[in-house]
C-alpha cells in the first residue's frame, strides 16, 4: 500500500510540474506579444452614473485582460461632441445622451456598436438603427412590466426599474458593493447599464477574438447570451433593444420581478416591449 501511496504522490507531483511549464511557457508567450487593445469611447458626462458604471465595467474586464492579453482603454466625450470617432478608433462607443444625439453618432460611425445606456424613447426602437444596441429598457418595456405587475397585484403602485442596489440574487449584491466601493454611491439602472455594455463588449471579444467593430457588433447582434447578473440569458432584438429581466420597486424596495410570474411565462422576456409584429420587416 505504502508504494502505492509514493507512486501516485510522484505521479501528482510530476502532474504538477509539467502545469507549471506549461503555464510558465503560456504566460511567457502572452508577455511577449503586445496586448489586444480594445477601445471604448463614451460619450457623456464624465461623473455621471453611467459614466462611473463605465469606469467599473473597464477595470474588471482589464482585471480578466491581463491573462487573455487584452488592454481596455476608455476615453470619455462631451455629449456636443458628434463625430466620426477615429483617434483612437473605437471598438464600440457608449452613449448617454438623447434620441437626436444617438441617431447622429450612429450615422457619424456606422459599423461601429453603439451602445444606447439611458435613453428610454420608443422611437428609437422602430428606426431599428442597425448599429445601435438599446442597454436601456424602452418606454414600452417599462409600462408591459407594470401592466402585469398590476393584473396581479392590483393595490400595489410598484415601479419598474432594470437595476436595483438592494436585490441580492444571482450574485447581484457583489455587483452592487464592487460598484459601492468604487463609486462611492449606489448602483443605479444607468450605472448597471454602463458597466453591462463594457461586459457585453468583453464578451465578444473573449468570443471572436477580435477587437475590430464589425466583428464584434456581427457577434453582439446575433450570438451574444449575456446574464448581466440577472439570472436569464439576455440578448438583442432585430430592433437593439436588449430582453432583459426588470425589478418591481415600491418603498424603495424590490417586491417583484417582470416577466411577472402567474400573468406571462417568467422565462419568456419578449412578453415586454416591442416584438416581430410590431415592426417592419428585417427588424424583430
Amino acid at each position: 500500500m505504502k508504494t502505492h501511496k509514493y507512486l501516485l504522490q510522484g505521479i501528482l507531483f510530476k502532474c504538477y510540474v509539467f502545469m507549471i511549464l506549461v503555464c510558465g511557457s503560456a504566460a511567457a508567450v502572452a508577455a511577449a506579444e503586445p496586448p489586444l487593445t480594445i477601445n471604448i469611447a463614451y460619450f457623456g458626462e464624465s461623473d455621471s452614473s453611467s459614466a462611473l458604471g463605465v469606469i467599473l465595467g473597464i477595470d474588471e474586464s482589464n482585471l480578466q485582460g491581463e491573462f487573455m492579453g487584452q488592454k481596455y482603454v476608455g476615453k470619455t466625450y462631451k455629449p456636443v461632441d458628434l463625430i466620426p470617432v477615429k483617434n483612437p478608433k473605437p471598438s464600440a462607443i457608449l452613449v448617454d445622451a438623447d434620441v437626436e444625439s444617438l441617431r447622429i453618432l450612429s450615422q457619424l460611425n456606422p459599423d461601429v456598436p453603439i451602445f444606447n445606456l439611458t435613453e428610454r424613447h420608443d422611437i428609437l426602437r422602430h428606426l431599428c438603427l442597425p448599429n445601435v444596441l438599446h442597454v436601456s429598457p424602452s418606454e414600452k418595456m417599462i409600462e408591459d412590466a407594470q401592466k402585469q405587475w398590476k393584473e396581479k397585484h392590483p393595490e400595489s403602485k410598484a415601479m419598474a426599474q432594470s437595476w436595483h442596489p438592494e436585490y441580492k440574487r444571482y450574485a447581484s449584491g457583489n455587483l452592487s458593493n464592487r460598484f459601492r466601493r468604487v463609486a462611492m454611491r449606489k448602483m443605479d439602472d444607468a450605472s448597471w447599464a454602463g458597466w453591462a455594455a463594457v461586459r457585453m463588449v468583453a464578451e465578444a471579444v473573449v468570443r471572436t477574438e477580435s477587437s475590430e467593430p464589425k466583428v464584434l457588433l456581427d457577434y453582439l447582434k446575433n450570438d451574444l447570451v449575456f446574464d448581466g447578473n440577472k439570472g436569464v440569458k439576455m440578448s438583442f432584438r432585430g430592433n437593439g433593444q436588449l430582453r432583459q429581466r426588470l425589478f418591481m420597486v415600491e418603498n424603495g424596495k424590490v417586491v417583484g420581478e417582470a416577466p411577472v410570474a402567474g400573468v406571462v411565462n417568467p422565462a419568456d422576456l419578449d412578453t415586454l416591449g416591442f416584438i416581430s409584429k410590431d415592426y417592419k420587416q428585417g427588424c424583430r
